[in-house]
């Protein structure tokens, strides 16, 4: 069965090191692992790990979630912070504890436990970006108490299309035939501190089974955890659809939704053939993604469907 990645924008600078992982025999979980470190790793990716944005208070709390498709197991770590690489630790819930998900300060008691990296994630860049937003978004009687006032009176700014969105996902299928999946991200920008999307929830922004395919979701994960969408899509591959009917049947799940924030959302979906597509709602132009093939020497780049 010939190996295979995906990968969205944000996670194109680590598709490199999965295919390297992948083309070694390294299993799928490892090449997830590898490229998503890379991705942590990588400044210039505003939306993930080092250099990611701040929440309202100007602290990076970082998610990550992995899963296995042969076993079903997976680990979640969401509101992390102080630690570089939340996939390599959102593994070790998986590989290490009975549990699933971990989050805050339990989530960093386990990362000092098992020897993660520290380091402190707000990249001067990041930090000149939260404070010109401050300027712009607040009034002067806020900014004259920053940051001792109700967060709840000046958090609707950051639900803006352009700031409330931001994952590095990939799913990849090993030579072996197993796939893995993982998403990690900083999260939406300027937030409620400790809120958490779609990427540390299994069913929302990931899912993936060796019997079905895979599936992983960006954007408003607000959204996506309402619908189950990626655990949706699996179920409509599991009835038979294709990965475009799965997608477009996922999407339309999310238009059903009435009230709460909304907005865009863009669904990537692999069936066990190995034939991906990927599809966007309330979005005008194409999200790139990457998709490699064994067999190809490089990713191409490739334009999701808008719906």
């Amino acid at each position: 069965m010939s190996a295979l990645i995906l990968a969205n924008v944000e996670g194109a600078v680590g598709v490199q090191a999965a295919i390297d992982a992948v083309r070694s025999g390294r299993s799928a979980l490892d090449a997830v692992e590898a490229a998503l470190r890379v991705v942590e790793s990588d400044p210039s990716v505003r939306s993930v790990g080092y250099g990611g944005a701040p929440n309202l208070l100007g602290e990076v709390e970082c998610a990550a979630s992995i899963m296995c498709g042969a076993t079903l197991r997976a680990g979640a770590v969401g509101a992390l912070r102080g630690y570089l690489h939340a996939i390599s630790v959102a593994r070790q819930v998986m590989e290490r504890t009975p549990h699933v998900m971990l989050v805050g300060e339990g989530a960093a008691m386990f990362a000092a436990e098992i020897g993660e990296q520290k380091r402190d994630l707000l990249s001067d860049e990041a930090r000149a970006d939260y404070e010109r937003w401050i300027r712009e978004h607040l009034s002067a009687d806020h900014i004259a108490e920053w940051p001792h006032v109700p967060l709840s009176r000046v958090l609707w700014p950051s639900a803006d299309p352009e700031t409330a969105k931001g994952t590095a996902c990939l799913l990849i299928r090993a030579k072996n035939g197993n796939w893995g999946g993982g998403i990690s991200t900083s999260g939406w920008a300027y937030r409620h501190p400790g809120r958490l999307g779609d990427s540390p929830i299994i069913g929302a922004g990931l899912y993936v089974d060796n019997r079905y395919g895979a599936v992983t979701c960006t954007h408003i994960g607000e959204m996506t955890i309402r619908a189950g969408t990626a655990r949706a899509a699996t179920a409509y591959l599991k009835r038979g659809a294709s990965a475009e009917e799965a997608c477009r049947e996922a999407l339309e799940d999310l238009r059903s939704l009435r009230g709460g924030y909304l907005g865009p959302v863009v669904v990537h979906v692999i069936d066990r053939q190995g034939n991906p597509f990927v599809a966007s709602i309330g979005m005008e132009d194409p999200e790139p993604f990457w998709f490699w093939w064994e067999g190809m020497e490089d990713a191409e780049c490739r334009g999701a469907v808008v719906l």
